[in-house]
């Protein structure tokens, strides 16, 4: 089968994709063509979408926000994954990869494979021109779907702000807003916080 259709950077996001002459896909098409492929694209309900690249800011957030998080939450319960692990909710059938998953006892895999994990706590994306709108909207409906999601935390790359939203014991989500330079955003279910100058660091947000 020639793959080369997925090995190529995406000019546009949430555009589905036509390859092979077939515009719906089961999840085993889906993920042997994601393991030839060369650029990340999602999964949802037999359409395979995909994904928008990461800006300089992005990047820096990134590296500034897991690499904190991953030291710090060393040798405890929940512990953060970066982007290149893929989840997947069976509830809706997405699969995805969130910029930062934080995962709390054992990660439980789809099928018992290595390379769709399901179940996390907590959920991170780092917002970008083309992914704000589906961020905020689509695929935080999609999240919701996850039975062990508690908190949903969405960074923006373009301005100093921090959407978080959180479970509370109603099983409602509630919003917390971080707009404040000096404020600290505190991640319940890792029992970590972190300032916003130092997740922001390096960028020209915050020089």
């Amino acid at each position: 089968m020639d793959y080369k259709d997925f090995t190529h950077e995406p000019s546009e996001v949430r555009e589905p994709l036509a390859a092979y002459g077939k515009s719906i896909f089961s999840i085993e098409e889906y993920l042997e063509m994601e393991r030839a492929a060369d650029w990340k694209h999602e999964y949802y309900q037999g359409e395979i979408f995909a994904m928008a690249g990461a800006g300089n800011n992005h990047n820096l957030i990134f590296r500034n926000l897991f690499g904190d998080l991953a030291y710090r939450t060393k040798g405890r319960p929940c512990r953060p994954l970066g982007s290149d692990m893929r989840v997947h909710i069976p509830e809706n059938t997405l699969f995805t990869y969130p910029d930062i998953s934080i995962f709390c006892g054992d990660i439980k895999m789809r099928d018992k494979d290595d390379d769709n994990a399901t179940r996390p706590a907590a959920l991170i994306e780092i917002l970008s021109p083309a992914t704000r709108r589906y961020d905020r909207g689509e695929k935080f409906k999609l999240y919701r779907d996850i039975p062990t999601l508690k908190e949903y935390i969405l960074v923006d790359s373009e301005a100093i702000g921090i959407e978080a939203f959180r479970l509370n014991e109603r099983l409602q989500w509630e919003l917390q807003e971080y707009k404040d330079p000096a404020s600290i955003l505190e991640i319940h279910t890792a029992d970590y916080s972190i300032s916003l100058p130092e997740i922001y660091e390096g960028t020209y947000l915050y020089a």
